[in-house]
């Protein structure tokens, strides 16, 4: 069954001072089926960003259809869960009270939210922090808390943007794995956005590869490796050959070739 289907996306942002308008995405079609883990790479200013607002229903599409579950929402908007780029935790919240304020949002009950969020501390490495501000985290805590109040939302279809962006690398390397642990145990529908093609292929079912500016999808690369998936699996011919196939035509796009 396919969760999340884009069909010939297009995005056309008008420009102010008589300039042309901004064509940033052209006929974007792909589709994730359920359960999949599926990547988006691509240059910088490609149109990534923006692609994940359209699909979490944040901004509209200036043509084209999302469907979720084979079907036209009359609105995407609380539909699927959406992780920007930043954290966003909040201050003056705490690591328990950054993680529910989702679900508090969602009409749940200060109390309950509590509870659900509890009971998932310890799988997503932030039992014994509930109590500690947003400033006393690490940069992966920040992050496991952002994912976190995500996974909390519910919702079947994850939207992530560059997740592990802001990490080191080894700490980077540490989150892929736990990210692969949770998405195994829960089996959601993930489309994740990062510039890493080494994180695209390890995570993924499958690679899509977008030009430059307007954003189209132009390869799509399958990764069929076997799971559950370890970091010793980066190093093999064959994970070596996958990369190169999603390095070849992100190369052609960052050199403005169509």
């Amino acid at each position: 069954m396919t969760a999340l289907e884009a069909r010939g996306l297009a995005k056309t942002y008008a420009a102010a001072g008589g300039n042309a308008p901004l064509l940033a995405l052209f006929d974007v079609s792909l589709e994730l089926g359920a359960g999949e883990f599926v990547s988006l790479v691509g240059p910088s200013g490609a149109g990534k960003s923006t692609l994940l607002k359209i699909l979490a229903g944040l901004i509209s599409a200036s043509a084209g259809a999302v469907l979720l579950d084979g079907c036209a929402p009359d609105a995407l908007l609380g539909r699927v869960g959406y992780m920007p780029q930043d954290d966003l935790l909040m201050a003056w919240r705490t690591t328990l009270d950054n993680v529910t304020i989702g679900l508090e949002l969602a009409g749940v009950s200060r109390a309950q939210a509590r509870v659900r969020a509890r009971a998932e501390l310890p799988r997503f490495g932030l039992e014994g922090f509930e109590g500690h501000w947003p400033r006393a985290l690490s940069g992966g805590m920040r992050q496991r808390a952002a994912l976190l109040r995500t996974f909390l939302s519910g919702r079947d279809v994850l939207l992530l943007d560059e997740p592990l962006g802001a990490l080191d690398a080894l700490t980077r390397e540490e989150m892929r794995e736990w990210l692969l642990e949770v998405w195994e145990s829960d089996r959601k529908t993930i489309l994740l956005v990062t510039h890493d093609v080494e994180e695209a292929v390890f995570l993924s079912d499958r690679v899509y590869v977008m030009s430059g500016r307007p954003g189209h999808i132009r390869a799509t690369v399958d990764v069929p490796l076997p799971r559950p998936r370890a970091q010793e699996l980066t190093d093999t011919p064959e994970f070596i050959a996958l990369e190169q196939r999603v390095r070849a035509p992100l190369r052609q796009a960052r050199a403005g070739r169509a």
